[in-house]
């Protein structure tokens, strides 16, 4: 369904319900529950517009109605202002979002130690990610840090091509190479801690990769450059 298609179906919705009673939200979030068997439920709260509720599971909002009939999926725009309320909101929800840095299975981690390694970063990658390759060449310049590669193989063939990394002799050089320079390990077999990995990635409601996690519990989804790297770490070890 095109974007506009489901802005007009939105703005529509709000005009049918104008006297709605409001239900309760936890009444409502255990409406929304059983689409969601094996996901958690963040938040559901009351929206300034008459019968919809917001919705956020994991990185997703949405809008739904007090018995969770129908499912919104798009931005509300204030006419007014031409400002998207949706994407306010979702910046909100993630600004607040926080990961205890110690909670990380850090041991399960591929680490490079660049100069003294004082501040740290902890990444969830994927060594098919395009991203993750970019993200690795920013790395490139940034210095006294340690980096703590936790391996989330979730494309396509990136969870055979993670236990040739992990299993290499020398894991962080089979790791740089192949995100720098695309040369891929040799074949190996040995036990890893993927599947660790791959669950506490989803605890941490990981949606996508690269995903950095500095120190402070700050959550940063997506490729950043160096510079914002270096003003997260800083930033980090001040908040910590």
């Amino acid at each position: 369904m095109a974007t506009h298609l489901k802005l007009f179906i939105l703005i529509l919705s709000f005009s049918l319900f104008p006297r709605i009673l409001w239900a309760d939200e936890e009444t409502v979030k255990k409406a929304v529950q059983p689409h969601f068997e094996n996901q958690k439920i963040d938040s559901v709260k009351k929206t300034p517009f008459s019968g919809l509720y917001e919705v956020v599971v994991g990185d997703e909002l949405f809008y739904t109605d007090d018995k969770a009939n129908f499912f919104f999926f798009g931005h509300v725009i204030n006419t007014k202002t031409r400002v998207s309320m949706t994407n306010e909101r979702i910046q909100e929800i993630k600004a607040a979002r926080r990961v205890p840095f110690d909670s990380l299975p850090l041991q399960h981690a591929i680490t490079a130690v660049k100069g003294e390694g004082k501040r740290k970063v902890a990444i969830y990658t994927d060594p098919n990610c395009p991203y993750c390759k970019q993200l690795e060449k920013e790395l490139i310049n940034v210095t006294n840090v340690t980096v703590y590669n936790l391996l989330y193989p979730v494309l396509n063939g990136s969870m055979e091509l993670s236990k040739k990394i992990w299993c290499s002799e020398n894991q962080i050089k089979a790791w740089e190479d192949f995100m720098l320079k695309g040369t891929a390990p040799a074949e190996k077999d040995c036990e890893t801690p993927l599947e660790t990995l791959v669950k506490s990635g989803r605890e941490n409601k990981v949606s996508g990769t690269p995903t950095l996690i500095f120190t402070d519990g700050s959550v940063v989804g997506g490729m950043i450059p160096a510079a914002a790297i270096e003003e997260k770490l800083e930033n980090a070890s001040k908040n910590k």
